[in-house]
């Protein structure tokens, strides 16, 4: 079936989205083999698992049938083993006493590089996983790798820099004091499926570096590749200080909760999933919580925007890895003076997107790994239509299996969905304005504050537009799309889209709290303090400098 339409005049022709799925696939893609997982890691073991399993679909479907591959399974441990692994991490911590919180700073990052190691040479089983676990291009899996490993290592940088800080004593008003920072103790990291192994790792790592011992729950995909790196946690780290828990939500994560030994919940993901966790914590007051959460960043293109440049940023940041990103651009408010020329260039460029297979060369739609997803999409979309809303590319939102097109809706307002609620997939809506209050009404009353993107050239129209913009969101992109790099910015976000700041310097603090010992500058306390530190007594108290 070939699907003919006409775009600015010209006779375009589009392979048919099912016949994708049949293309050959490259070796270095080849499916996973051996996926069955029955092993998980507590208390520095992998214990063997014959109980139920989960089973692991890709996105990736049979050409004939459309039906999605099954890939393996994992564990569906339940409240035993799930008591296990965090009494296992109660007792690696020993309320701060462990090896692992008093080690000092430089022994813990000799370890993280160990891991680091063993890491790197999983790269191309990871980024398979990556392809086949949640249909994302191969090149952006490849980037996702990499730029893990580089998060770790600037994390081990920013690390050094934050203990040779410490390293100093304070003495004011006749008080001698070492200021540090130290751990909180269990941390429950739960990463999200569009992100598995980045944003896992930008809380599992700062919280491992600042002392604290870590259960990690993998998201339902992105899970199986996280089995080539237990057996590496397991040689890295002492027993208990890295575990991870598979499973039911409502069973694992609300059992830890629930059980009130939590003390930080590193959560990515719905604030409504967020909400959840937090209350089931019995001493809500003692719970730290690093959250991740919803998103709907618009962006607001003024009259003199630079279409071109603004084309080139909306295409991207709307639809890299098909727009299931928190920092994706999905609501768009173009100026009525541009509307036009903006829509039909973005319709253009929304066309020329290749769709297709993972390890398809220069592929920017791929399968949509969320059950469903494509069914929720269209009813996200017969919802705009049938309320004014009008479909910009005439093969928007067609769909075979898993694949679906990207769909770029004109006339989007206020009763729709597509104008509230967060899509997460290849849509883009875009709203025509001629006062610039409606955008700004808009971010003002949205649920949501993370980012958002302003378009044009005029610096005063701008400025105007930054000052209220910045006590709304937490990042203002000038001519450029919403984005969570480069990693030593901080992101975090307002309302409900976040809790705590993340970035390469950030995790570290937030992950850890000020501490200090403090003495009154007595000569014998003087000669106390002298002697802790020429006998390196204390891994708290150190003057070292760790080059």
């Amino acid at each position: 079936m070939v699907w003919l339409f006409k775009l600015q005049g010209e006779l375009l022709t589009m392979q048919n989205l099912a016949d994708l799925f049949s293309a050959p696939i490259p070796e270095n893609a080849s499916r996973p083999t051996d996926m069955q997982q029955q092993e998980y890691l507590c208390n520095g073991v992998l214990h063997a698992w014959d109980g139920a399993c989960q089973e692991i679909f890709s996105p990736i479907c049979t050409p004939e049938s459309l039906v999605r591959i099954r890939l393996g399974c994992t564990p569906l441990l339940g409240e035993t083993e799930t008591d296990a692994l965090l009494s296992a991490a109660q007792k690696a911590y020993d309320n701060g006493a462990g090896s692992w919180p008093t080690m000092p700073v430089e022994s813990r990052i000799r370890h993280i590089e160990d891991f680091t190691q063993g890491f790197l040479e999983t790269r191309e089983e990871i980024i398979r996983l990556l392809m086949w676990e949640i249909g994302k291009s191969r090149a952006d899996s490849e980037r996702e790798f990499d730029r893990t490993v580089q998060y770790i290592r600037d994390t081990i940088e920013s690390l050094k820099e934050l203990d040779r800080a410490s390293s100093r004593f304070s003495i004011t008003e006749g008080v001698m004091g070492q200021i540090r920072r130290a751990p909180m103790g269990v941390v429950l990291c739960m990463g999200p499926f569009n992100y598995p192994l980045n944003e896992t790792f930008t809380t599992l790592i700062p919280a491992l570096a600042m002392g604290n011992v870590v259960i990690v729950k993998p998201p339902k995909m992105g899970i199986l590749l996280f089995r080539p790196l237990l057996d590496i946690f397991r040689r890295c780290f002492p027993p208990g200080v890295v575990g991870f828990v598979y499973g039911e939500g409502a069973v694992v994560a609300s059992r830890l909760m629930a059980s009130g030994g939590i003390d930080v919940l590193a959560f990515i993901g719905t604030s409504r999933v967020a909400d959840i966790l937090k209350r089931q914590h019995p001493r809500p007051h003692r719970l730290r919580a690093v959250l991740g959460l919803d998103a709907k960043n618009p962006a607001i293109l003024l009259p003199d925007t630079d279409i071109p440049q603004a084309v080139s940023e909306c295409i991207t940041g709307s639809l890299s890895f098909n727009g299931q990103r928190c920092t994706a651009l999905k609501l768009l408010f173009v100026h009525k003076d541009i509307a036009e020329d903006f829509m039909t260039r973005m319709a253009e460029a929304a066309h020329a997107m290749s769709c297709g297979m993972p390890w398809h060369e220069n592929v920017r739609i791929t399968p949509l790994p969320e059950k469903d997803k494509p069914a929720r999409l269209h009813d996200m979309i017969s919802d705009a239509l049938g309320k004014g809303a009008t479909l910009l590319n005439p093969e928007g939102g067609e769909s075979a299996g898993t694949l679906m097109r990207p769909a770029l809706l004109g006339n989007v307002g206020p009763g729709m969905q597509l104008y509230g609620e967060e899509q997460f997939g290849p849509v883009v809506p875009i709203c025509t304005y001629d006062d610039l209050e409606t955008p700004m009404q808009y971010v003002r009353t949205s649920n949501y504050g993370q980012q958002v993107s302003i378009f044009g050239q005029d610096p005063h129209a701008l400025a105007r537009l930054i000052d209220p913009l910045v006590n709304q969101v937490c990042r203002v992109n000038i001519n450029s799309q919403c984005q969570r790099g480069p990693d030593t910015f901080p992101f975090t976000g307002r309302k409900d889209s976040a809790e705590g700041t993340l970035s390469v310097s950030d995790a570290l603090r937030v992950f850890s709290i000020r501490t200090l010992v403090a003495a009154q500058k007595t000569a014998q306390n003087k000669e106390i303090l002298t002697r802790i530190l020429r006998d390196r007594a204390s891994g708290f108290l150190s003057t070292d400098f760790i080059f």
